[in-house]
């Protein structure tokens, strides 16, 4: 069972098996304690799933209301107008479309980022520009160093996502309305604010408002996210009516189910309910991120979505972490190995309730350190299947590229500027150095390490009583010479270079020319007025601080 159930991990892509395979592989039909998929555990509310379940014949025996009769009752909630409105089939379905209609030629993304940013439109053709976040600070996006970036790349859409996804960055209201003011003249930018519900940095946070009298703004925004119901699949976007009816126009009819209607129309009732899930799971978040900073050599990004990212101590394998905790221990957590601008040295632990993360600490204990805190893991002997952040981009070139160019990720390795990007590589630690600079519980343990995977040093001794006798560090070949430094050029970067050291989806794919027959500019909404934010509804979503 445990062969078949982290056999479903090497299989996907940039995401993860759905719960439902697990719970299928796992024999007793359950799924294990869920720190992967990021809902909100406290919303719908026990009686408002035993409504909905009373109610279960007849929302899957009937045919549901017209999308735009579901939108205008959400809109009503929002106080938003209807024209500036688009419902999707989750929020994947507006993202597909907006890739379809609005992208021209080119997208500029930040990585590490939820994986369809790169992959929808690396795969009608387009190229993906991806800006690295830098480990070194943060993995926060400097705007204006992206926003350089676009210009020297001649990006035509930019894409930012407020909080980011896995790292759960946060960016202010005031820094967004100018990024869009300097990149006023794109074809695009999009906001994609799906987990912003979480956030309690500031009261308003939310850029609606400026995307519905803007010619060139989309706002994304995810119902199943905030309201826990991932398998619903409804999520809507904010435009000028222009913008919006495009992509509503695209849209069938029936895009939205039954179960998505029910929801929507139940909303009104349980505001109050809604507001106190969100409050709950902000207070949940410092909770959480304070167990597990206290765990030796873990480090905790800041975070305002609804899970933290965090990096394992020196040594330990992301995907072996992940296997062990969900076969010895029952719990799910998202290894980042195949998220491109991350390594499987991070994992993305989504907020749950305390007794849950207490579960999580015991079984992350047990799995980095055995019966003692400050021995890690070991990394993965020569030859597995897993994949890294430049195995990632490895696989990206072989599916893409058809010949090769295998040496594209050892390129954007050993560049300069934005090394801490796209593929970037584990650090090679000396033993002695990265015991001295290790945190105490963790340069403790190492002793006299030995290498092993990337060159990590390898804990003195496994920790004790162990089930089985620790296998012999496997031989590993001499690496070969690191590449001449890449030197980003003086004026604008051509197509198909790294843009100041990092990996580009044009060098990925080999494609640069905008798509046949694709609009030549996004067409202006004429100037109206519209309803302003209010606390519960609002425009800028269900909720704000708590």
């Amino acid at each position: 069972m445990a062969d078949n159930v982290t056999s479903l991990f090497r299989s996907t892509a940039a995401h993860s098996p759905s719960m439902a395979a697990l719970a299928r592989e796992g024999g007793d039909g359950t799924g294990p304690v869920d720190f992967c998929i990021p809902c909100n555990p406290y919303f719908p509310t026990p009686a408002m799933m035993d409504t909905m379940a009373s109610r279960l014949k007849d929302i899957i025996t009937y045919y549901p209301s017209s999308a735009d009769t579901i939108t205008a009752e959400l809109c009503n909630l929002l106080q938003l107008p209807p024209q500036a409105v688009a419902m999707g089939n989750g929020s994947t379905e507006l993202i597909t479309w907006i890739d379809h209609l609005l992208v021209r030629e080119s997208l500029a993304i930040p990585v590490p980022t939820f994986g369809r940013w790169t992959d929808q439109p690396m795969e009608t053709g387009k190229r993906v520009d991806m800006f690295p976040l830098q480990e070194s600070s943060g993995f926060a996006l400097d705007l204006a160093q992206y926003a350089e970036f676009i210009r020297t790349r001649g990006t035509r859409v930019a894409v930012i996502c407020n909080p980011n996804n896995p790292d759960g960055g946060f960016l202010h209201k005031h820094a967004l309305v100018q990024f869009m003011d300097a990149m006023a003249d794109l074809d695009l930018i999009v906001i994609d604010e799906s987990f912003l519900e979480f956030a309690d940095a500031e009261q308003e946070p939310s850029v609606v408002q400026e995307a519905m009298i803007r010619p060139n703004v989309i706002v994304l925004r995810s119902l199943g996210k905030n309201f826990g119901l991932h398998g619903i699949r409804f999520g809507y976007m904010v435009a000028n009516p222009s913008l919006a009816g495009r992509v509503r126009s695209m849209l069938p009819k029936w895009n939205l189910n039954a179960f998505a209607e029910y929801v929507v129309f139940m909303l009104k009732e349980h505001g109050a309910e809604y507001a106190q899930s969100l409050h709950q799971v902000r207070r949940d978040r410092l909770d959480m991120a304070s167990q597990l900073a206290a765990l030796p050599g873990l480090t905790v990004y800041p975070s305002q979505g609804n899970f933290l990212f965090v990096r394992l101590p020196v040594g330990a394998e992301g995907t072996v972490v992940r296997d062990r905790m969900l076969t010895e221990h029952r719990i799910l957590v998202r290894e980042c190995g195949n998220k491109i601008g991350s390594s499987s040295r991070f994992l993305r632990l989504v907020v749950r309730p305390q007794v849950d993360v207490r579960r999580l600490v015991s079984g992350l204990e047990q799995v980095l350190y055995g019966t003692r805190r400050g021995a890690a893991v070991p990394e993965l002997a020569q030859g597995t299947s897993y994949s890294s952040g430049t195995a990632a981009v490895d696989r990206l070139v072989g599916q893409t590229n058809g010949a090769g160019m295998q040496d594209l990720a050892a390129m954007a390795v050993g560049g300069g500027g934005m090394g801490g990007g796209v593929g970037m590589p584990m650090p090679v630690a000396q033993p002695m150095a990265a015991a001295a600079a290790a945190p105490m519980g963790v340069a403790a343990s190492m002793g006299t390490a030995s290498s092993m995977g990337a060159g990590m040093p390898m804990p003195a001794q496994m920790p004790a009583p162990a089930p089985m006798p620790a296998p012999a560090p496997a031989q590993m070949p001499t690496p070969p010479p690191a590449p001449a430094p890449f030197a980003p050029p003086s004026g604008p970067t051509p197509v198909g270079v790294p843009a100041r050291g990092g990996l580009t989806a044009a060098q990925v794919r080999g494609m640069t020319a905008p798509a046949p027959g694709a609009p030549q500019e996004l067409s202006q909404a004429p100037a109206t007025g519209w309803p302003n934010a209010q606390s519960w509804p609002n425009a800028a979503g269900m909720g704000q601080t708590g």
